[in-house]
This record gives structure tokens, C-alpha cells and sequence, in this order.
């Protein structure tokens, strides 16, 4: 991993591992060209979900533009779009000179439950692999389960919590 020297330089009696860690980008975009979500749409959910998981708090460096098209082959303008759009959502800050940053966070599980939550996800995951569903049948399959469980809540929420029950029932 490759130190930004001058940034070393700036901040003086800092360690170095500190060092090391801002002088890089804690995220690496990737994209889904079946997913027909805009490229620079997929880079601001990407940025979100670190920030929900935890990867990402206030202070992070993105990647630089630069990085990101000559990783990803985009156009700069996309890139560009994409962090003006977590700007305008008071997620970022652009730097002049140094790179866009993280100004906030998103409402996030603490860290023991998250690790729990994804290692049943990943149990989850591997019994329907086991029963044959490819990934996309388990996008499907998740994607319902969480559009009903979203609809549960919401009738759940509507009647002030009488309606659970009921819900769970008829499904």
C-alpha cells in the first residue's frame, strides 16, 4: 500500500499507521452493468452502504476522481456526479486540492449485532444455495421477502401494533 508522502509531511507528529490509513481510500467502487442503475447511482449506493455498515465515518477520504476512472474506465463527469449527489445529501465535502471526504454518517447497527446479522445472512445464504437457487433467485426471493416485510410494518405501524399478528397469519 502506497503512503501519500506529502500528506505524511503535513501532518507531523502523527504515527504512521494513521498516516497510512488517510492517506487512502477505505472503499473500492465496483459496478453491475445488469443491475440498469446508472453508474453514478451505483457509486452513491455504495457509499451508503459503507456508511450503514460501518466501513466508512466522517473524515474518510474517497477515492480520488482520477483513481476511480482509471480503475472503473468512466467518464470523470460521473464520478463527479456521484459525489456532488452525496454532497447535496450532506454526506460529503469536497476538499479543493485534496479529495472529497466524509461529513456524516447513516443510522447504523452497533458492530456485535452487525456481525451476527451477517453471519446468519451468510447461513441464510448458503442453504438456499444448497437448495439450488442461483443468485439471481435469491436476489428475487430476498427482494420479496423484504418488500413484505416492509408491508407488514408498515400495516403493523398504521395500527398501532395490532395488526401484526394478523399479518404474520395470513403469510
Amino acid at each position: 500500500m502506497k503512503i501519500d508522502k506529502e500528506t505524511s509531511q503535513l501532518r507531523g507528529g502523527e504515527s504512521a499507521a494513521a498516516e497510512s490509513l488517510e492517506a487512502r481510500s477505505l472503499i473500492e467502487f465496483r459496478l453491475d452493468g445488469s443491475s440498469g442503475l446508472p453508474t453514478y447511482l451505483q457509486l452513491v449506493q455504495q457509499v451508503e452502504h459503507a456508511l450503514r455498515l460501518g466501513y466508512l465515518k466522517p473524515g474518510d477520504q474517497l477515492p480520488k476522481v482520477r483513481d476511480v476512472v482509471a480503475s472503473l474506465a468512466i467518464n470523470p463527469n460521473t464520478v463527479l456526479k456521484a459525489y456532488r449527489n452525496l454532497e447535496m445529501k450532506g454526506l460529503a465535502a469536497g476538499q479543493p486540492g485534496q479529495g472529497t471526504f466524509i461529513r456524516a454518517t447513516l443510522a447504523q447497527v452497533a458492530l456485535p449485532e452487525l456481525a451476527g446479522l451477517r453471519r446468519s445472512l451468510l447461513a441464510w445464504l448458503a442453504t438456499a444455495d444448497t437448495a439450488g437457487l442461483d443468485e439471481d433467485g435469491i436476489v428475487a426471493l430476498f427482494t420479496s421477502a423484504l418488500r413484505d416485510f416492509h408491508e407488514r410494518r408498515s400495516v403493523s405501524r398504521a395500527d398501532g401494533g395490532a395488526a401484526s399478528g394478523e399479518a404474520e397469519a395470513v403469510a
